[in-house]
């Protein structure tokens, strides 16, 4: 197996309000999304999808708990006004401010935002990993 990750899944519990939600943060769906059945935006190089929380659960033989499913998701940027600015903005989309920015034990500076179905997104600035011209994270 190559190391890689091609698609991420989040199980939400109302398409439409999530679609709106991340289009109010600026990402576009992709037009192989199946209107109200399935979204998908292009990450560059990676795809996120947003499908039914019970079919999703269905599909990948699992009973759905309704809890916390022990995933974070990351948007890493460059600066720490920009955490701010980030989550200022998945607020604004109607997000959960979880964690205002903050300087971290680790030398970098982070906050979290929930989205409408509860999915965690930690936006942060990593010195020890510098992101690309595309934004991709450069590991050491």
């Amino acid at each position: 197996m190559e190391q890689r990750i091609s698609l991420i899944t989040l199980g939400v519990a109302d398409l439409r309000r999530s679609v709106a939600f991340y289009e109010r943060l600026g990402w576009r769906r992709s037009p192989s999304s199946v209107e109200g059945e399935v979204a998908f935006f292009d990450l560059g190089g990676m795809v996120l999808g947003l499908w039914s929380r019970e079919k999703l659960a269905a599909d990948s033989t699992v009973t759905d708990g309704r809890g916390w499913g022990g995933v974070t998701l990351a948007h890493n940027v460059r600066e720490p006004d920009e955490v701010d600015a980030v989550l200022t903005e998945a607020v604004a989309a109607g997000a959960t401010l979880g964690r205002p920015g903050a300087p971290t034990e680790w030398g970098g500076y982070s906050g979290v935002f929930v989205d409408p179905d509860g999915h965690p997104w930690e936006i942060a600035v990593n010195p020890g990993w510098p992101l690309d011209s595309d934004g991709g994270p450069r590991l050491p």
